[in-house]
């Protein structure tokens, strides 16, 4: 396979939004099935046992080993879960076994990905009135990517609707110890995207705003900040 051509970048306040449960101190969604604090402890103990994560930090997930997370630096629980939950059937740069940080360049091209992906979902349970809050996770990346930017013998890659070709392509970059990948954000026109690899390579992650995706019901979606009191 013709591998893309690689560019050398400085990319500092990258946009990833994350549903505000996940966060460090937030809520668990856990806490809203349990009848008193001994069960939410039990569920708790169970969710531990069977948490990719936490297998991951334990060496026991096949996808990624301990050697490759992070530790002791601020959001790592974060970084790690991103690379360590992966969706079942992969995403546009990653397979089932193993997640990547995706981030956008701006966070407006980051907030059309969430309305795009997050409407897949609601479309296919037929819930279109729902309200989920995300947060805003900066992160600094450096080093030299492979870009799919202008690219156009990889432009399959880029397709709407199918991942079978940028998985294949990612595959083989991730076992020749590619760091990531830059690309056009297939949802935004005129957005960029990156797709890191490596957990360490993902620098100064910090929680900025939290944004309110409102669906009405139609499919039609507002986004509004939510500020603090």
């Amino acid at each position: 396979m013709r591998l893309p051509p690689t560019t050398a970048i400085r990319q500092n306040d990258t946009h990833r939004l994350i549903p505000s449960r996940y966060s460090d101190g937030g809520d668990s969604v856990l806490a809203r099935i349990a009848d008193s604090d001994v069960h939410l402890q039990d569920i708790f103990d169970l969710d531990h046992a069977t948490n990719d994560r936490l297998q991951a930090e334990n060496d026991r997930l096949p996808g990624i080993g301990i050697r490759e997370l992070v530790f002791s630096v601020p959001n790592y629980r974060i970084v790690n879960a991103a690379f360590c939950h992966p969706h079942p059937l992969g995403s546009r740069f990653n397979g089932p076994e193993r997640g990547a940080w995706y981030a956008a360049f701006d966070l407006a091209t980051a907030q059309d990905e969430i309305v795009f992906h997050k409407g897949l979902e609601l479309a296919e349970i037929g819930g279109w009135r729902e309200t989920v809050t995300y947060d805003d996770y900066l992160a600094d990346f450096g080093g030299t990517y492979h870009d799919l930017r202008g690219a156009d013998d990889h432009a399959d890659c880029l397709a709407p609707e199918s991942y079978l070709a940028s998985q294949a392509l990612a595959e083989v970059l991730l076992e020749s110890g590619a760091p990531g990948i830059i690309y056009p954000s297939v949802r935004r026109r005129r957005g960029t995207c990156i797709a890191c690899f490596r957990p360490a390579m993902v620098a100064n992650v910090r929680k900025a705003e939290r944004w309110s995706f409102a669906w009405d019901g139609a499919g039609a979606v507002t986004v509004t900040e939510q500020r603090p009191g």
